[in-house]
């Protein structure tokens, strides 16, 4: 027998090749996870289709999103521990659209400071909640995380910063690329600040402020004014000039 036919495992591309053995249960093991993804995503699938549908996203029930995804019950507990667990799925989901999405329209901006201007605005505009007949942003479910958001906050906090750290990052390595730049004071850490800042635009962006002043008026702009804020804060300039993104 020729040496090409035997059965041995031979060098390739300076790596062991796999046995037939190995090769069947490499292939074996991407079906089952292609399969159990395909899954997966049937089910955040149906829950996103249901909280679009919904007035406020989330009183959606478990078996719903069964009924939705054509899936079984048993299945779905395979993958949730209930629909704590499917909200912190679909939240992740979002955020790390979210966090893409930004970047793409960042990347867009070539000075420092036009780019902390364009994340605040755009994810602003993605966590306020569309006006009846207007046009809905390409990551329409961002708003209808956000009361989720305050909860998981407030009641699992490492989850929230594990679920938040794609966009805590994105805005943190704006925030360095400003400072380096002398854009921004140094010496801000931008972990925290990143996070002080995606909060403020996210519930400010959600709801009436405490003041009474409706985020849902046009002129001026509120993300505009909550720019200037994030921007300026409250204290006086001193030098007599006034900054801005340009």
């Amino acid at each position: 027998m020729a040496e090409s036919e035997l059965d041995v495992d031979e060098p390739v591309n300076g790596e062991q090749a796999l046995s037939w053995r190995e090769q069947a249960v490499a292939r074996s093991l991407f079906t089952a996870r292609a399969r159990a993804e395909n899954r997966l995503q049937r089910f955040l699938d149906a829950a996103l289709e249901l909280m679009n549908e919904g007035e406020s996203g989330r009183e959606f029930t478990v078996h719903e999103v069964v009924e939705r995804s054509g899936q079984s019950l048993r299945l779905f507990y395979q993958y949730f521990g209930g629909k704590h667990e499917l909200l912190l799925a679909l939240f992740e989901e979002s955020v790390r659209s979210t966090a893409e999405y930004l970047n793409e329209k960042i990347d867009q901006e070539t000075g420092p400071l036009e780019r902390i201007h364009r994340f605040v605005i755009e994810y602003y505009r993605l966590c306020r909640p569309p006006l009846p007949g207007e046009p809905v942003e390409p990551l329409s479910t961002a708003w209808v995380m956000v009361d989720f958001a305050q909860q998981l906050l407030t009641s699992h906090p490492a989850e929230a910063a594990l679920a938040f750290d794609p966009l805590v990052s994105l805005f943190g390595d704006v925030l360095e690329d400003a400072e380096v730049a002398g854009s921004i004071r140094p010496g801000l850490r931008r972990s925290p600040i990143a996070g002080m800042v995606l909060e403020a635009i996210m519930f400010n962006a959600f709801s009436t402020t405490i003041g009474g002043t409706s985020v849902r008026r046009v002129d001026p702009d509120p993300a505009e004014e909550l720019w200037e804020f994030i921007l300026h804060g409250v204290g006086a300039d001193k030098s007599g000039t006034t900054a801005g993104p340009g």
